[in-house]
């Protein structure tokens, strides 16, 4: 600003060219020509830098529309612009509304977006998901981490939800034991029908080191014909598109947490209603889940048969410790099998294959000692590291001394 008077008060003296000026100020010759108008106009303050905003911005979003869209974000305090774009257009299809990034400058501009430390994102394992292109291909089941509401009571939410169409299906507060979540699945099953298979991860009380990987709750799932998928120790990413689902729940009900456990339970309710009917989801093309998800034609069964074992089997039944009784010994399988009907299959090597239904839980060699196979869990290893199957009367299960070491 001193510089521009500095340089037509030198004008003003005679002593340099218009040439010499633009030199020695380092400035074009049309700049020095528009300031001399500037100050020839009279203007006081001619010297002062002056706004390059237009005057007029014919594609400015009308301001009725603008106080649409932060009257719906105030509604929806958790939506982005995608979602509130799709629910716009879902209420209001006669509108013609301005672009998503449009929607997120008017949110922002309205002071309704928090700003957010970025994090550099982690790099893709790319390991894909086991093939579900259908409801209840595969549900995805998991507490989400525990907390206690304002009166001390802890809250452990079990969460479940159809890998295909994301929708909801429960968030149920239960103890994270086999005989707390079983009941919460048993009213699932008989509300939406049975899945092909339960995506989970290896800990209690889905999994476990045990035989088959298998607890009371997954041998049950068996017996029903779902299949436990389970994911591999310490992958979390895995089961991605459950997590995701989580950060929502926690973002949207538990902060804070609420005063009792019965208060709590019913923001869960609220959330899953809201997560299921109201709320885009942007995985599948902005649909709310409810619009694409239906109940399996799978009912659950009043009673649950025993498995059926081929004749070359020999069947025992599990004692309520954990033990069948083998060659006039007592040889321990695991607590989860207790009452269940096992198949043995003799291998040309003498050992024993031990079957849960179709499952290979472990094999009882020559000298009467039990091996637990770990469950079946893709990946586990590079297809480079994998070892040939030396019996193929076996199934390709690793023994479960390969993943003791493991994490999870």
């Amino acid at each position: 600003m001193e510089q521009r008077i500095r340089m037509l008060s030198d004008y003003d003296t005679g002593a340099w060219s218009v040439s010499e000026l633009c030199r020695r100020y380092e400035v074009s010759r049309d700049t020095f020509y528009a300031w001399r108008a500037r100050r020839a106009s009279g203007a006081a303050d001619w010297f002062v830098e002056r706004s390059h905003a237009p005057l007029r911005c014919p594609h400015r979003t009308p301001a009725a529309l603008a106080a649409e869209i932060v009257r719906l974000r105030r509604r929806f305090p958790y939506f982005g612009p995608r979602k509130l774009l799709a629910r716009l257009q879902r209420d209001v299809p006669e509108v013609t509304w301005p672009a998503a990034s449009t929607i997120g400058d008017i949110v922002k501009a309205a002071g309704l977006v928090a700003p957010v430390k970025r994090r550099r994102r982690p790099i893709d394992q790319a390991r894909s998901f086991v093939a579900a292109v259908a409801p209840n291909d595969e549900w995805s089941a998991d507490f989400k981490g525990w907390f206690r509401t304002r009166d001390g009571h802890r809250i452990d939410p079990l969460t479940l939800t159809d890998g295909v169409t994301r929708f909801l299906i429960e968030v149920r507060v239960a103890p994270p034991t086999a005989a707390g979540v079983r009941p919460v699945f048993a009213q699932a099953f008989r509300e939406h029908g049975l899945p092909k298979a339960i995506r989970c991860d290896n800990g209690p009380p889905f999994g476990s080191t045990g035989a088959g990987g298998l607890t009371r709750l997954s041998v049950w799932w068996l017996k029903l014909g779902i299949e436990p998928h389970f994911i591999r120790p310490a992958s979390p990413q895995e089961n991605g598109r459950h997590e995701r689902m989580h950060r929502t729940l926690k973002e949207q009900t538990t902060d804070p947490a609420a005063a009792t456990a019965a208060e709590q339970q019913a923001r869960f309710d609220a959330f899953r209603r809201h997560y299921n009917e109201e709320r885009p989801h942007e995985a599948i093309a902005q649909h709310p889940p409810a619009n694409l998800y239906v109940a399996s034609p799978r009912a659950m069964p009043e009673t649950v048969e025993d498995p059926w074992y081929d004749a070359d089997h020999q069947v025992r039944r599990v004692r309520p410790a954990g033990d069948i009784k083998w060659k006039g010994e007592h040889v321990f399988i695991g607590e989860a099998f207790a009452g269940e009907l096992l198949g043995l299959e003799e291998l040309e090597t003498g050992d024993h294959v031990v079957r849960f239904r179709a499952h290979d839980i472990g094999l009882i060699d020559r000298r009467g000692l039990f091996r637990r196979f770990a469950p079946p869990r893709p990946g586990l290893r590079e297809p480079a590291e994998q070892t040939a199957n030396p019996n193929p009367d076996l199934s390709t299960i690793l023994p479960v001394q390969t993943v003791d070491h493991l994490p999870g």
